[in-house]
């Protein structure tokens, strides 16, 4: 009888490190992916929108973005004309703001409306979110195979629109290929695919798509033209510079 409470306690001792272990490696391959996708100082380029409807619809909006460092992101739309001039501005510690050309100035963006879908993608603002997913999300590593890390991240913050994500990461790059968003009821909501590509020293996500499983509707985003390590200044990551400056008259 002792043999065998002596066998079950070592057992239990082992699935204990041994889950201890897997959180480990899930933070350390998750911290890996926040470094990668973090690694420029700056980064500029042109963003095309292609949102594809049910019935395979499409429609094509562009936009330029910038981002500085990990937090500092501003993207503004150029065309077409309906959507030109909207753009956002992400910030440290989860703060984002909006600014349409209806509103007259930029408004600051409630938890409540990250959870909603932006602009008519199938993004929404908590998906935009600049901050690290580390920071962010719990994670686990759930699953490893000979070209990939799969982990599960589940939200820190219960006000989060989702229950889990459970990401697939490159084994050796560590950049994330895909990700699969369960809502909070545990079902699927959504699904992100990442194309990657290198410029220098970087990889950067030439094209990512993300389908609502819901709805069945199909949002893509290219990155093209894409420049990093500028030198871009902080000045020009500010709630005034959402506002576009007024062009001057002709005489």
């Amino acid at each position: 009888m002792k043999i065998i409470k002596t066998t079950v306690l070592f057992i239990l001792i082992q699935l204990f490190f041994t889950a201890q272990s897997f959180s480990q490696d899930g933070t350390s391959i998750l911290n890996k992916m926040d470094a990668v996708l973090s690694a420029p100082k700056d980064r500029t380029g042109t963003i095309e929108i292609i949102l594809i409807s049910k019935s395979g619809k499409e429609k094509v909006r562009e936009a330029e973005m910038m981002q500085l460092g990990r937090d500092k992101k501003i993207y503004r739309y150029t065309k077409p004309e309906s959507q030109e001039g909207i753009a956002t501005l992400s910030l440290p510690d989860g703060v984002m703001w909006l600014y349409m050309p209806a509103f007259g100035k930029p408004k600051k963006i409630s938890l409540l409306a990250k959870s909603q879908a932006f602009n008519g993608t199938d993004f929404s603002a908590e998906d935009m979110d600049t901050r690290p997913y580390t920071e962010r999300f719990t994670p686990k590593l759930i699953e490893t195979n000979d070209k990939s890390y799969v982990v599960e991240m589940i939200p820190k913050s219960d006000k989060s629109q989702y229950s889990k994500i459970i990401v697939t990461i490159d084994k050796i790059n560590y950049y994330p290929e895909s990700m699969v968003y369960y809502d909070k009821s545990g079902r699927k909501y959504k699904e992100a695919t990442y194309t990657y590509k290198k410029s220098g020293r970087y990889w950067y996500a030439s094209e990512v798509t993300m389908k609502n499983l819901k709805k069945n509707h199909i949002s893509k985003i290219k990155l093209t033209n894409m420049k990093f390590d500028q030198g871009l200044s902080a000045d020009l990551f500010t709630v005034e510079k959402l506002v576009p400056e007024k062009k001057e008259e002709k005489k």
